[in-house]
This record gives C-alpha cells, structure tokens and sequence, in this order.
C-alpha cells in the first residue's frame, strides 16, 4: 500500500540527473545527502538511503520540493537512470497488492 511518486521529466546533464515529481519531499528548503553521510532523519535523507542502494556509483543526492537531484560521477549508463527512477517512484509503497491477494 502506498502511493508511486509520479515522475514528470527528467533531465541527464553530464553526471547530474534531475527528477521532477508530482509531489513535494520536502519544504521548499533543500537538503543534501553525500554517501557516507552519517543516516540524517525524515523523507530526504530516506529516499537518499535508497537511490544510494539502487545506484552504488550514486553519491550525492539533494532534494527540495519535488525536485531529486542524483549526482552519478561515471555518468548514467547501463539501465541506472530507470534504477534511481524504481527508488524514487516507490519512495511511498510500503508494499505492493497484487490480483491474487
């Protein structure tokens, strides 16, 4: 249960992927999350959690408003960009319903 964040556009320029969303994260004050940082409270320092699991080469994410900004130093190859994309959409899934019960 649990409702996907909605993902409008994104934009690669050169390490930077920017995620526009259909839902805000935060306030309209960003905050940003380095890999390594020490674990920080609330929505952006969990979904940081997140995209760094799903993206090991990942190390900075910044979020504010329902802007997510994922820094990818070896730029986005392979598949990653959907990758981070599945974190960010099911930020707010808890766990999925299927047909079969």
């Amino acid at each position: 249960m649990g409702q996907p964040i909605q993902i409008h556009t994104t934009t690669v320029v050169d390490a930077i992927a920017m995620f526009a969303t259909d839902r805000g994260v935060t306030g309209q004050q960003g905050v940003s999350v380095a890999r390594g940082d020490e674990p920080g409270a609330g929505f952006p320092a969990a979904l940081a959690q997140r995209i760094f699991v799903a993206d090991a080469a990942a190390d900075r994410v910044f979020v504010a408003s329902n802007q997510v900004v994922v820094r990818r130093p070896d730029g986005w190859v392979d598949g990653r960009l959907e990758q981070v994309a599945a974190a960010i959409t099911g930020f707010f899934v808890h766990y999925e319903v299927t047909s079969d019960g």
